[in-house]
């Protein structure tokens, strides 16, 4: 049986480390750095960027829940207008027939006026809120944006830092870093501004 042959395995080593050195392999190195620090920061503005759409949504949702709660009750209202008309419809009656009207009647008419006034307020207090919550959702639905914005920007960055390693054109890096510094501040800003 022949022997086996025998290779250096160390000396192969050096000279393909030497190799890779010589050839850009510190530029792979940062590129490869930078990529990953790129992704990580990307993976980040994803997350927010759910979880600001998730929470606008909420309180959309709770938005439509309040506008209902508010259609309600001016609906309520305009049953107690009705109501009030009615026996101020009945007043009349016995006014044109020249006689009194009963005094049940008039406090009636008076008592659902009153009560339209308390039902007033809780519709526009409902629609209050509604507002409210619709403003703070517009408000996080422009956060999304901005970090939906940012998380593009890191893929770009990520993708031209492929390129970069690919081609070792250490122009295409410089472009992925930039791409990357402008997706930073487009994260930082929603969480600086609230």
């Amino acid at each position: 049986m022949p022997e086996e042959i025998e290779v250096d395995t160390d000396s192969l080593r050096e000279k393909i480390d030497e190799e890779i050195e010589r050839t850009g392999g510190s530029l792979l190195r940062w590129i490869s750095l930078t990529t990953a620090i790129l992704a990580a920061l990307a993976a980040i503005g994803s997350l927010r960027a759910g979880a600001t759409v998730n929470e606008a949504l909420l309180l959309k949702t709770e938005a439509t829940r309040l506008q209902a709660e508010a259609s309600d009750q001016w609906a309520y209202y305009q049953a107690k207008g009705i109501k009030a008309a009615v026996a101020q419809g009945a007043q009349s009656s016995w006014q044109a027939a020249g006689r009194p009207s009963p005094a049940a009647l008039t406090d009636q008419a008076a008592r659902y006026v009153r009560e339209q006034g308390d039902i007033q307020k809780k519709a526009l207090e409902f629609e209050h809120q509604r507002d409210e919550r619709s403003h703070e959702a517009d408000v996080l639905l422009e956060q999304h944006h901005r970090y939906a914005a940012a998380v593009a920007l890191f893929q770009i960055a990520i993708a031209l830092g492929a390129i970069a390693a690919l081609t070792k054109v250490r122009l295409a890096w410089i472009v992925s870093l930039f791409a990357g510094a402008m997706g930073t501040v487009a994260l930082l800003l929603p969480m600086l501004g609230r």
